[in-house]
């Protein structure tokens, strides 16, 4: 309810006039080409989110989950495995469900704007791979956390943090090697302007890189991006086909500096302590409610049991979550900002403004957001907010 109007105050504001700081950004043309391109996004998105609820509420009504759990037991009477098959049944019933929404998307929406470069077959093959990653890395996960609960009850949550910090510090270090190749090719920078440009700035602020990668973004979409990964030797910086052959050297340099100043500044590091608390905050309400039979009778079934209790506690934790998100996004924003500032302080102001100015253009940005939207949703300062604490 609340997402639906926040949806609205932010659709109101397709139409209006552009910030004089953003006047620049598009012409006449372009602009409309944005507006149109965010009320399409805006109708579809009331139609997903009125797909989701419907077919929740259904689900609900019919005593779906009694049904998938009655058949993941018919199976097996191990409950890590009565688990993994009925996540198993969830996961791919709603992917099979989702998919033509995300197909039309890909295919019609994004396609008519000119960002789409997917192909039916990467699609088909990213959606193939996503359910054998949930499968193997998720199933792998969920299986051990239960077993945790089937040898120490309630107790499982501290275990059960420990498991999923190491799994994020993994997967923050080793992300980009394992997974990322799965999906996409990734290749060294190659020797020129660019690499010398990125050096000359790296030794100038003491930031040792020897890992600068481009990725082929554009095998999927015209949308450009770049990001920074890993910690240690494991660091590297990682740029989008994209962002190389829309910005100018200055310009990618300046993003880069900005993804610098979040090293610089240990953004990283606070954000895997701050969600590694908050995993650990969640896991342990979990074990509060775990073992109760309301969670289970709440979703029609009468024998509780692990994957019930998870399910009905994640309905349940929404508002919660809900709130950290508010959090964390704040927190988020302000980081934002820092990174600005080094790349003001360390680069060129000029080029970190051009650059975001033609990255918000090249992806048809919305310009003129609502405030409650923003600080709602937004993990990133408004294009306008950031231009204007850049020019300070």
């Amino acid at each position: 309810m609340i997402d639906t109007i926040l949806d609205s105050l932010n659709a109101k504001q397709y139409d209006d006039e552009i910030p004089s700081e953003l006047q620049d950004v598009y012409d006449a043309e372009d602009y409309k080409k944005s507006q149109a391109y965010k009320k399409i996004n805006h109708r579809f998105s009331n139609y997903t989110s009125t797909f989701s609820v419907l077919l929740t509420l259904g689900f609900f009504f019919v005593d779906g989950f009694k049904y998938v759990d009655d058949f993941a037991r018919s199976f097996s009477e191990n409950p890590i495995s009565i688990a993994l098959i009925f996540f198993g049944v969830i996961v791919l019933g709603s992917d099979i469900l989702t998919t033509p929404l995300s197909y039309y998307k890909t295919f019609v929406i994004e396609e008519k704007f000119g960002f789409n470069k997917t192909t039916q077959k990467t699609f088909f093959l990213d959606k193939l791979k996503g359910l054998l990653m949930t499968a193997i890395v998720g199933g792998a996960l969920l299986a051990i956390i239960i077993w945790f609960y089937d040898q120490t009850g309630t107790q499982f949550w501290l275990y059960a943090w420990g498991l999923v910090a190491v799994f994020t510090l993994f997967m923050n270090l080793f992300y980009s090697k394992l997974i990322v190749p799965l999906f996409n090719k990734q290749t060294p920078l190659e020797e020129g302007t660019l690499k010398l440009a990125i050096e000359k700035y790296a030794q100038k602020v003491g930031f040792t890189l020897d890992n600068i990668f481009v990725i082929d973004g554009s095998k999927r979409s015209t949308k450009a991006n770049a990001y920074f990964s890993g910690f240690g030797k494991q660091k590297r910086i990682t740029l989008y086909d994209t962002l190389i052959n829309d910005l100018e050297t200055d310009e990618i340099v300046a993003v880069l500096a900005h993804e610098v100043g979040h090293y610089k500044r240990k953004h990283i590091i606070y954000n895997f302590i701050l969600s590694t608390v908050l995993t650990g905050f969640t896991l342990y309400i979990l074990s509060l409610f775990i073992n109760s039979p309301l969670l289970s009778a709440s979703l029609g079934i009468d024998t509780p049991s692990f994957h019930i209790g998870l399910i009905a506690f994640g309905i349940l934790y929404t508002p919660i979550s809900v709130i950290t998100g508010l959090f964390m996004n704040s927190l988020s924003r302000k980081f934002e900002y820092q990174a600005d500032n080094f790349a003001k302080e360390t680069f060129k102001k000029e080029a970190l403004i051009s650059s975001l100015k033609k990255l918000s253009k090249n992806s048809l940005s919305n310009l003129t957001p609502h405030k409650a939207y923003v600080f709602m949703h937004y993990s990133h300062p408004t294009l306008l907010e950031r231009i204007i604490n850049l020019k300070k």
